[in-house]
């Protein structure tokens, strides 16, 4: 199950993209949470993190949420945060900063998604079915465009605010009690970060070396 935010039908050669990927499981039969981000057509360099998830999601809707503002990208799960990517000089050159739409699909990534293509999609057990229980979404709503110019301010409507309203004081940072839960699941269920990876990059991306 595939989870995006992504502008690339609008900036296909510099397009900015957030991920939620439900990878499916292998040996340990616990899913597979990734989150990505890519900004301003970085491709490149992935900056991928895993998660074993808690829970079985097919059992049950879960909440899959992400916080995207000028201060931070915050992925959450159930009102957890599972990853925080703060909004610095070190990443500014790579953070999303462009109008995206959202999207919900299921793909076959089996290539990549599951040890290099070790364990393949089985497509007797198809067809596959992903099942949403809500959808909400706050933020701006804005006019489409191909400037490579961030968009500043809403379009004034009836309905949505001429300012951001996620992009307030109280959405800056986190929590206590949400560093609490971050901390939980990046040292009990966080197995793979890009930033730890030293296999594939013998140079770190520069934010990993701000954090």
């Amino acid at each position: 199950m595939h989870f995006q935010m992504s502008n690339a039908d609008i900036f296909p050669h510099n397009h900015d993209e957030i991920d939620f990927e439900l990878l499916g499981y292998a040996k340990r039969r616990q899913w597979v949470l990734q989150t990505n981000m890519y900004g301003n057509g970085s491709v490149h360099t992935g900056r991928e993190e895993k998660v074993y998830l808690w829970f079985d999601p097919t059992q049950e809707f879960h909440q899959y949420t992400i916080l995207w503002n000028n201060h931070h990208i915050v992925f959450l799960v159930d009102n957890v945060p599972v990853r925080e990517v703060i909004h610095n000089k070190a990443i500014s050159s790579v953070y999303p900063s462009k109008p995206m739409s959202l999207y919900a699909t299921i793909w076959d990534a089996s290539a990549w998604a599951t040890n290099g293509g070790k364990y393949p999609v089985d497509y007797k057990h198809a067809p596959f079915v992903g099942s949403l229980g809500e959808l909400e979404i706050v933020g701006c709503s804005m006019q489409k465009t191909n400037s490579t110019k961030a968009a500043v301010g809403c379009l004034k409507n009836t309905t949505v605010s001429s300012l951001d309203p996620v992009d307030g004081e109280e959405y800056a940072r986190l929590s206590k009690q949400q560093m609490g839960g971050l901390n939980w699941v990046r040292s009990k269920h966080m197995y793979y970060s890009y930033c730890k990876d030293t296999t594939r990059y013998k140079v770190m991306p520069a934010e990993c070396n701000a954090q």
